[in-house]
């Protein structure tokens, strides 16, 4: 393995590649994607705040949790979305949630704290992750996520998380 391109990414490969393992992964399931640019984000408000003009589509906040027995669980949700996070742990019969340690993050999903991404469940090839996708999400084009590296936003037009669609065809 190629280390990242920060202190965060030790151990992970560079961005560059993740990111060309995730194009090829898109381009063989014949996913069509935009790529738009922007300067490193890490939270909800910096996103807001990086879009110039118009960027279209719904945007998405990805949280990796852990519960307090060690499930993994990866929220995906319309950014606009208040979560109750308490709400949740009880509707997913789980006593509570603390955010996910970097550590597991880049063991399971092999991505870099602030590049959480529903892409990255195609790391997941033993299933550790428990994905919980907004419902109201689903129904929107594009859907906006971060390509496993804190680079550039990916429009998906299938109106699903790419990833999710990979792993979990209907």
């Amino acid at each position: 393995m190629i280390s990242g391109e920060n202190a965060g990414e030790i151990g992970l490969p560079a961005a560059d590649e993740r990111e060309a393992a995730l194009y090829r992964r898109l381009a063989a399931l014949s996913i069509a994607w935009t790529t738009h640019a922007h300067v490193p984000v890490f939270t909800v408000e910096d996103a807001r705040a990086a879009r110039v003009g118009h960027l279209p589509g719904t945007h998405t906040k990805n949280l990796f949790l852990e519960s307090k027995k060690g499930g993994l669980f990866l929220i995906v949700a319309r950014e606009d979305l208040r979560l109750d996070l308490s709400a949740l742990a009880r509707a997913l019969g789980v006593s509570r949630f603390s955010f996910g340690n970097a550590k597991a993050l880049t063991a399971v999903l092999g991505i870099a704290p602030g590049a959480v991404s529903p892409f990255a469940l195609m790391k997941d090839t033993a299933l550790r992750i428990r994905a919980v996708v907004d419902e109201g999400m689903l129904a929107r084009d594009p859907l906006n996520f971060h390509p496993l590296a804190q680079r550039p936003h990916h429009g998906d037009r299938r109106g699903r998380p790419p990833a999710l669609h990979a792993r979990h065809r209907t």
